[in-house]
C-alpha cells in the first residue's frame, strides 16, 4: 500500500499498513477455537493461516467443500502444526444455516472466536431461496441466523473457559453509502428501484448495525462476549467480480489506494486476538483502530428495528 496516510499509526500502535501476522505478533491463542466464514480465498484465507499460525483452531465454513480441504491442505504445508477443519456451509441459505448449526453444536465444540468474514457483492438483483435479495440474505440475514444459532455455544465456552468470546462482524466503508433512508425495511425486495452498489452499502450497514445491536443485548445480560465490526480496507479481490466496469477501474485507477491481502486480513485478526481489545465491544474499527461509523449504525431505533425484522424473516417456515 502506498499511499501517505497508510504511514500513520493509531492509538492501537498499528497502520493500514500493518498486516495480520504484524498485529498478532507474539501472541499465543493455543487452546482457542475460532469459526472463520469464507476462508477459501482473500482475506478470509489470510485470517485462518494467520490464525492458524498463532495457534487457533481454526474452523472454516465454505460453500466449496472441496475447495476448503484445498485450502486446509495448503496452510497445512507451511503451518505443520496448524489445526483446521473444513464444514459446508452456505450463507445465503437460511436451511444450510441451520444444518451447519445443529451439526456443529453436535460435536460440541466450543467457540471463542466466531469470524462472519464471507460476503458478496453487487451482483444482478437476485432472490435467495428463502424469497430475500441476495445480497441482503448472504453478507446480512445469513450472519445474523448463524450467529443467533451459535451464541448459546459461544456464552457457554466463555463461561467455561474464564476467556472472553468475541464476534467479529466485516462491513465495510460502503455502509455509508447505503440507500438515502439506510435500511430499506418495506422495500428489500424491490427489484425496479434496486442499485447493486447501494444495496451492498445497505448490507454492511446492517453488518454494522448487527454488532451494535447484539453488543448492547449482551451487554445488559452481563455475557463475557464482545461484538464489534469492522472494515478490512479497500483490497483487491475476487469480491468484486461483479463489478464489471468497476473492477476495470479499481485495478488501473485505485490501484495505489488499495491494501494487499495481508494488510487486509489485518483489523481482523487484531479484532479477534489482540489483548488491546479486550473488553471493546460496539465499536467499528478501521486500520486495526476504532474507527468513526455512519449516523444510522448509532441509531439504536434503527438498530432495535433491523433486530426485529431480522428475527422475522429468520423465522421457520
Amino acid at each position: 500500500m502506498t499511499w501517505i496516510f497508510s504511514i500513520f499509526k493509531g492509538a492501537s500502535g498499528f497502520s493500514a499498513n500493518s498486516t495480520a501476522e504484524d498485529v498478532t505478533n507474539g501472541i499465543d491463542a493455543t487452546g482457542l477455537t475460532a469459526i472463520v466464514t469464507g476462508a477459501t480465498s482473500g482475506i478470509g484465507l489470510e485470517t485462518a493461516r494467520v490464525l492458524a499460525l498463532r495457534g487457533v483452531h481454526v474452523i472454516m465454513p465454505v460453500r466449496n467443500v472441496e475447495a476448503g480441504q484445498k485450502v486446509k491442505t495448503s496452510i497445512c504445508e507451511k503451518i505443520p502444526n496448524a489445526k483446521l477443519d473444513v464444514m459446508e456451509l452456505d450463507l445465503s441459505s437460511q436451511a444450510s444455516v441451520r444444518k451447519f448449526a445443529a451439526e456443529y453444536i453436535s460435536k460440541d465444540l466450543p467457540i471463542n472466536i466466531l469470524i462472519l468474514n464471507a460476503g458478496i457483492m453487487s451482483p444482478p438483483f437476485t432472490l435467495s431461496e428463502d424469497n430475500i435479495e441476495l445480497q441482503f440474505a448472504t453478507n446480512h440475514i445469513g450472519n445474523f441466523l448463524l450467529t443467533n444459532l451459535l451464541l448459546d455455544t459461544i456464552k457457554n465456552t466463555a463461561t467455561k473457559s474464564q476467556k472472553e468470546g468475541r464476534i467479529v462482524i466485516l462491513s465495510s466503508e460502503l455502509h455509508k453509502m447505503s440507500y438515502s433512508e439506510g435500511i430499506r425495511f418495506d422495500k428489500i425486495n424491490d427489484e425496479k428501484s434496486y442499485s447493486a452498489f447501494y444495496a451492498y452499502g445497505q448490507a454492511k450497514l446492517a453488518n454494522a448495525l448487527h454488532a451494535k445491536e447484539l453488543s448492547r443485548r449482551l451487554k445488559e445480560e452481563g455475557a463475557n462476549v464482545t461484538v464489534n465490526s469492522l472494515h478490512p480496507g479497500v483490497i483487491k479481490t475476487n469480491l468484486i467480480r461483479h463489478q464489471g466496469i468497476v473492477a476495470s477501474l479499481f485495478s488501473k485507477v485505485l490501484l495505489t489506494f488499495t491494501k494487499n491481502i495481508p494488510q487486509g486480513a489485518a483489523t481482523t485478526c487484531y479484532v479477534a486476538l489482540h489483548p488491546q481489545v479486550k473488553g471493546v465491544s460496539g465499536e467499528y474499527f478501521a486500520d486495526s483502530n476504532i474507527s468513526k461509523s455512519s449516523k444510522y449504525v448509532n441509531d439504536p431505533e434503527m438498530a432495535k428495528k433491523l433486530w426485529d425484522f431480522s428475527l422475522e424473516l429468520t423465522q421457520p417456515k
